[in-house]
C-alpha cells in the first residue's frame, strides 16, 4: 500500500515505462455529491500497486501525471465513474483511453457485461466479490478487501491482451475509437447547474413551469455540490415537480406543498428557492424557454420499430457485437419515422454499414423477414 508521495511517485515512474496500464478506484458517495475517492489499484505486466488517497499528506500528482501521460494506454472497466472522479480532483480525463466493458460489446460478449463475468469467460478465473460493497474508508483495510481490490486489475491486464488482439483481428479498432471519444469528451462529466433540469422527467406543459424547473433544478444542484450531499438531501425530484406546477411565491404558499418537509419553507434554503421560483416568476413572455418537441410518431410506426429491432437482433448475432452498441430504441424510432434522414447513430460510419443500410432496406420494403427452420432470417425481396 502506497502511503508516500516520493514512493507514489516512484511507482508511477516504473508504470510509465510500459504500453498500458490497468486501473480502477473505489469510492464511498451514498452521503456526499461528490465520490470519496478511498482506493487507486494500478497494474501494468509487470508490477501492480494500491494507493492509499486517504494517506496523511500524499500528493495525488504522479497519478494524475500518468493518466495524462498519452504514450500509456489507461485500460478501465465501466470505466465513467473512475473518470468523473478523476476529472473533479485532477482536472483531466485519462488518454489514450480502452474501456474494457464497451470493447466487450464491440467483440459480442453482451450488453454491459459485468468485469467478474468477462473475467471468467476470458481467463476461466473466478472472482469473490463478497467485500463489493465494503466501507473502503476504515483502516486498516483487511487482506480480504486488498485481495479483492488487486484483483480489478491484475485480471484485466489478460481481459484487455485478450479484446486488444480480437478487435484488431476483425477490423474493429475503430469502432472502439468512437465510443472513447465520449468517454474523453469533458462535456460528459461537467454537467453545468443551468442544465440540471436535463435529469429531470418532463413534467411540466407550460413554458412558465418550465422556467421554473429549471431555475430550482439549477439552484438544487449549486446548493448540493456546496455542502457537497446528494441532491435528494437537499430536495426531492417530486418536490420540484410540485413547485413548478403550483409556483409558490411566498412561504405560505411553499408550506403548504405536501412534498415540502413542515417547517423547511421558513429555512434559509427555503427562502433560496424562494428567490429561485420568483426569478423564474419574473422572466418576460419573450425570455420563458421553449417546450421540447415531442415528436409524434406516424401511425403504424411502432410496428416498424418492431421488425426493426427483430432485424438488429439478426444484424447483432450475425457480426457478434451487442446490440446496444449498434442502436438504441431512440435510433430504431428514428429510422423508422425519417428513413435516411434519420438523425441517429446507427445512420453513420461503421454502424451504417453493419445496419442502417439494411434497415433502410427493410423499412423501403427491399428485404423482408422470414421465419424458417426455427429461425428469424433476412431475405432479399
Amino acid at each position: 500500500m502506497i502511503v508516500t508521495t516520493a514512493d507514489l511517485e516512484a511507482a508511477c515512474q516504473k508504470l510509465a515505462k510500459s504500453e498500458f496500464v490497468t486501473v480502477d478506484t473505489e469510492f464511498i458517495r451514498e452521503t456526499t455529491f461528490w465520490p470519496e475517492l478511498c482506493l487507486i489499484q494500478i497494474a501494468n505486466p509487470s508490477m501492480e500497486v494500491l494507493i492509499d488517497p486517504l494517506a496523511k499528506g500524499l500528493d495525488l500528482k504522479p497519478f494524475f501525471e500518468l493518466m495524462a501521460d498519452a504514450s500509456v494506454v489507461k485500460v478501465f472497466h465501466a470505466a465513467r465513474q473512475d473518470l468523473e472522479i478523476i476529472y473533479n480532483l485532477g482536472g483531466l480525463i485519462p488518454h489514450p483511453l480502452f474501456d474494457t466493458q464497451v470493447a466487450a460489446m464491440v467483440c459480442g460478449y453482451g450488453d454491459s457485461v459485468s468485469y467478474d463475468q468477462l473475467v471468467a469467460r476470458i481467463t476461466g478465473a473466478h472472482i469473490d466479490k463478497t467485500s463489493r460493497f465494503t466501507d473502503w474508508r476504515h483502516r486498516p483495510l483487511s487482506d480480504k478487501q486488498l485481495d479483492y481490490a488487486i484483483a480489478d486489475v491484475t485480471y484485466l491486464r489478460d481481459v484487455y491482451m485478450a479484446l486488444k488482439e480480437r478487435l484488431e483481428r476483425d477490423g474493429r479498432t475503430s469502432w472502439l475509437k468512437e465510443e472513447m471519444d465520449i468517454l474523453e469528451a469533458p462535456e460528459t462529466y461537467d454537467l453545468h447547474p443551468d442544465d440540471a433540469w436535463q435529469r429531470l422527467k418532463m413534467r411540466v406543459k407550460k413554458p412558465q413551469q418550465l422556467a421554473v424547473l429549471q431555475s430550482v433544478a439549477a439552484w438544487r444542484e449549486r446548493e448540493a455540490r456546496n455542502r457537497n450531499v446528494p441532491r435528494g438531501r437537499v430536495l426531492k425530484d417530486d418536490a420540484i415537480y410540485e413547485i413548478a406546477q403550483q409556483q409558490p411565491k411566498d412561504v405560505e404558499a411553499l408550506g403548504k406543498l405536501r412534498s415540502i418537509p413542515k417547517g423547511w419553507e421558513r429555512s434559509s434554503a427555503g427562502a433560496q428557492l424562494l428567490d429561485a421560483v420568483n426569478q423564474a416568476l419574473a422572466l418576460p413572455k419573450s425570455e420563458l424557454p421553449a417546450m421540447p418537441r415531442q415528436q409524434q410518431s406516424p401511425e403504424g410506426s411502432g410496428a416498424a420499430v418492431e421488425l426493426l429491432k427483430v432485424l438488429l437482433k439478426l444484424t447483432a448475432e450475425k457480426h457478434g457485437v451487442a446490440p446496444k452498441v449498434i442502436a438504441n430504441s431512440d435510433d430504431l424510432e428514428k429510422i423508422a419515422t425519417d428513413g435516411e434522414k434519420a438523425d441517429a447513430a446507427a445512420m453513420h460510419g461503421w454502424r451504417k454499414e453493419l445496419f442502417g443500410d439494411v434497415a433502410l432496406k427493410l423499412i423501403n420494403g427491399e428485404i423482408g423477414l422470414r421465419f424458417t427452420g426455427k429461425k428469424v432470417e433476412a431475405v432479399e425481396l
